[in-house]
């Protein structure tokens, strides 16, 4: 039997054929293999996966940045398996993430989201992000995208 709730854990190298699934799934323009690699590479705190039993349900790709000011969390990447979407997967791993980047110093988190996506806009803002600005002609396809941000608090 299958738990109701996945563990949310550090994503691994054995996890980026599921992840690539989902990924196909998801978006337009999927990453390719080697991207997400390097970012598990780069960013192995801060990436994570939703397992419900050896079965990866959802996945976010995040990293810190820094401006030399300032530092903040990147969500690059955040995708639920079709037949797990709508059960709280999706803000787990958000919430699990912005933990991560609040101990490891980040102010403040954000993303890009594009102009088409309304539900992942209202995804968003249901976790209190805000709007920011827009990109102009950010994805390749030359829609605009929509950066949003939220600040972290203890």
């Amino acid at each position: 039997m299958t738990p109701q709730h996945p563990t949310i854990r550090r994503a691994r190298r054995e996890d980026v054929p599921q992840i690539l699934e989902i990924e196909r799934e998801a978006f337009l323009e999927p990453w390719e293999e080697e991207v997400f690699l390097q970012t598990l590479e780069w960013c192995p705190r801060t990436s994570l996966v939703a397992d419900l039993d050896g079965v990866v349900a959802g996945f976010l790709v995040g990293c810190l940045e820094s401006t030399g000011e300032a530092t903040f969390g990147h969500i690059s990447n955040l995708a639920v398996r079709p037949g797990f979407r709508k059960r709280g997967i999706g803000s787990r791993l958000v919430l699990r993430a912005e933990r991560q980047f609040l101990l490891e110093g980040a102010g403040a988190v954000l993303l890009e989201v594009r102009t088409s996506n309304t539900p992942g806009q209202s995804f968003y803002r249901a976790l209190q992000y805000q709007d920011v600005y827009r990109i102009h002609a950010y994805y390749s396809n030359g829609e605009d995208a929509i950066v949003m941000m939220k600040e972290l608090r203890f």
